[in-house]
């Protein structure tokens, strides 16, 4: 497997270092193991967890601007325990509301020495940040509308919102609130992955 990711890497212009893939496989092993019990992710099989979890989180890390950010809606850790990983240097607090989430990114945080992520357990809307974040991250969480609304007061004022989405991004696009503005959609590549995948990327208006 370990072989298989470098490949897959070596598609991108990221660059990991041995000890950083063995923690994404390492990852990988903990997520299957857990999702027998806890149903964490659709995707059962750890060599397509590789391309669905792992690349398509770690190719939105270029983009990525800031030392704090949180994953809101994060589910099992997705991108942000694949960006602590990438970013040991950077800080990421990983929300979800449910406590099995929570659970198992405490031990992956534990198997896996990730110092650098927070696991939290609360709903977005009602989660206080002592100091607000450079970066607000979402994957495969509700609509570009709703995550706005309800993550509008957790981006320091130059701080970024980062959407991760499919192909449908105009729609998405033109419904979006009006406090803040669109500063890029940038297309990914996704190595192996047949389907779409952009990152929206916003400012406060």
């Amino acid at each position: 497997m370990l072989e298989k990711l470098r490949q897959l890497v070596a598609q991108t212009s990221l660059q990991l270092s041995d000890s950083q893939l063995q923690q994404c496989i390492d990852y990988v092993q903990l997520l299957h193991k857990w999702n027998s019990a806890y149903n964490l992710t659709s995707v059962r099989d750890p060599a397509e967890m590789l391309v669905k979890h792992v690349m398509d989180s770690l190719v939105i890390a270029p983009y990525l601007e800031g030392q704090h950010f949180i994953d809101v809606g994060t589910g099992p850790g997705l991108p942000g325990v694949l960006l602590a990983i990438y970013y040991p240097d950077k800080q990421f607090t990983l929300l979800d509301s449910l406590g099995k989430r929570i659970r198992f990114l405490n031990q992956v945080k534990l198997q896996l020495g990730l110092s650098n992520i927070q696991p939290v357990q609360s709903r977005v809307e009602q989660h206080q940040p002592a100091t607000p974040y450079d970066g607000v991250i979402s994957r495969a969480f509700a609509s570009t509308h709703d995550m706005l609304n309800w993550c509008r007061h957790l981006p320091a004022a130059k701080g970024h919102f980062y959407a991760m989405k499919g192909a449908a991004v105009q729609e998405e696009i033109a419904a979006l609130p009006d406090f803040v503005k669109v500063s890029a959609v940038i297309p990914l590549q996704v190595p192996e992955l047949d389907a779409s995948r952009h990152l929206v990327v916003m400012t406060s208006a």
